[in-house]
C-alpha cells in the first residue's frame, strides 16, 4: 500500500516513477500486478474528445450607466443573462442563428487564442440599471473571471455507432454512411482515464488534472453518472479550471454535419498507483476495453460488442460483415496530453491531490418520460 502522501513526496524528490497508461500496459505484458505496484508511482491517463457537455462562465464586469441583461449574444451566440448583471454563462453546442458551423466552442477558442468577441446585452431600464442596450468588445485579458466548466467530461460509455438504414444520417458521433459502412467510436481505449480507475479509487472532487492545456480540477461526478456493468461505463467526471492558461493545441470548436456545435477538450488524469489492484486496473489492454456497436439507424438497437484494439485496428467486423472504422477523437493528441502531464509531474511541477469525497454509488441511468396532462 502507498499513500497520496508517499508519493507525493516521491515527487518532489524527483523519484517518481511516471508512466502513461500505455507505457505501463506495455509493461504488463512482463511484469505481474504485483511487480507493477511496487515499481510504478502514478499512470498518466488522457482523452482528447468532442464534448457538448461544456461551457464557460464569464465576468466582464458592470458597464457605466449599468445594464441588466435579459438577453446576452457573443459574437452573435446566445448565453445565458439569467445570472447576475455581469455574469454570463456560454454553452459550447449553442448555435449561432444564421452562421452555420459556428457557435460557443468557437467563442471559447476565439477567447483562448486571444482575439477580441462582440459581447451585446439588452434589457428594461430601470432606476438602478438604466441603460437599455450595449454593443463592444471584450477579450480574456480585459474579463475579471473566465473559467471553463464541463458538467460531463471524460465519459466513458463505450459506443460504436453504425447506421444499418438505407440512408445517410447526421449525428454526434459524425457522418454514417447507409448499411453500415463504416463505424464511428469515441475516446481514447486503454489510455481513457474512467478505464484506468473504474470505480474511482482515485478519482473524485479536488482531483487535479490536465484540463485544455492548464491544471484543472475535478469539481463533482459527472451528469449522467450511473453504473453500467461495474465496468466503469455510464461514468463521467464534471471539471473546472481557468481559462487563462488553456490553449488552442488542446481547446477547439468543431462541427458535426447537420448535427451541431461541439468542443474537443483534451482532458488528463493522474491515477495514483496505490496498490496491487490498482496495478491490475492500470494495465488494461485495448483488447479488453469493450464498446458496444449501437445501430444509429434502427432505433438504437445494440448489435454487439467489440474492443478497442478492433477499432483502433480500422477495421470491425458486424454480423459477419466488414466495416471500416473510423475515431470522432484523436488519440494522437490523447498521447500528447498524457505525456504533458507525465512531463509535469516528473518535473516536480504537478502533485497529485487526494479526493475529497468518494464519488457516489452509481445507479440505474434515468430517463425521459413524457406525461400528458
Amino acid at each position: 500500500m502507498k499513500s497520496f502522501a508517499e508519493i507525493n513526496d516521491k515527487i518532489r524528490s524527483g523519484k517518481a516513477v511516471v508512466l502513461t497508461a500505455e507505457e505501463v500496459t506495455r509493461m504488463a505484458k512482463e511484469l505481474s500486478p504485483a511487480e507493477i505496484a511496487r515499481r510504478v508511482d502514478v499512470v498518466t491517463t488522457a482523452t482528447f474528445s468532442a464534448t457538448r457537455s461544456s461551457g464557460v462562465f464569464l465576468n466582464f464586469g458592470e458597464s457605466d450607466p449599468p445594464t441588466r441583461p435579459e438577453r446576452l449574444e457573443l459574437n452573435g451566440v446566445r448565453a445565458c443573462a439569467g445570472l447576475a448583471v455581469d455574469d454570463t454563462f456560454l454553452g459550447a453546442a449553442e448555435g449561432h442563428p444564421e452562421k452555420v458551423g459556428y457557435g460557443g466552442a468557437h467563442v471559447i477558442e476565439d477567447l483562448v487564442a486571444g482575439k477580441e468577441v462582440t459581447l451585446e446585452a439588452w434589457g428594461k431600464a430601470t432606476d438602478d440599471f438604466p441603460r437599455e442596450h450595449i454593443r463592444t468588445r471584450v477579450s480574456l485579458e480585459s474579463l475579471n473571471e473566465a473559467y471553463l466548466y464541463n458538467p460531463r467530461n471524460a465519459s466513458n460509455d463505450g459506443e460504436v455507432a453504425v447506421n444499418s438504414s438505407d440512408q445517410i444520417i447526421y449525428t454526434r458521433a459524425g457522418v454514417l454512411l447507409p448499411r453500415s459502412r463504416n463505424a464511428a467510436y469515441g475516446g481514447a481505449g486503454e489510455l481513457s482515464p474512467l478505464v484506468n480507475d473504474p470505480e474511482c479509487r482515485t478519482i473524485g472532487p479536488g482531483t487535479r488534472v490536465f484540463l485544455g492545456g492548464a491544471v484543472g480540477y475535478v469539481a463533482w461526478n459527472g451528469t449522467r453518472f450511473h453504473d453500467a456493468g461495474g465496468t466503469g461505463e455510464g461514468r463521467s467526471l464534471a471539471l473546472v479550471g481557468d481559462l487563462r492558461g488553456m490553449s488552442t493545441a488542446f481547446l477547439r470548436g468543431v462541427y458535426h454535419e447537420r448535427f451541431g456545435v461541439s468542443l474537443f477538450v483534451g482532458v488528463g488524469v493522474p491515477v495514483a498507483v496505490l496498490d496491487e489492484d490498482m496495478a491490475r486496473r492500470v494495465s488494461i489492454g485495448n483488447e479488453r476495453v469493450e464498446a458496444v456497436i449501437v445501430d444509429h439507424g434502427n432505433g438504437g438497437k445494440v448489435l454487439g460488442t467489440t474492443n478497442y484494439a478492433a477499432l483502433q485496428s480500422g477495421e470491425i467486423v458486424i454480423n459477419g460483415q466488414r466495416v471500416r472504422s473510423a475515431p470522432v477523437a484523436s488519440l494522437a493528441k490523447a498521447r500528447e496530453v498524457a505525456a504533458t502531464l507525465k512531463s509535469w509531474i516528473a518535473a516536480g511541477e504537478f502533485l497529485l491531490t487526494e479526493p475529497t469525497r468518494p464519488m457516489p454509488v452509481a445507479g440505474a441511468l434515468r430517463r425521459l418520460e413524457e406525461k400528458v396532462d
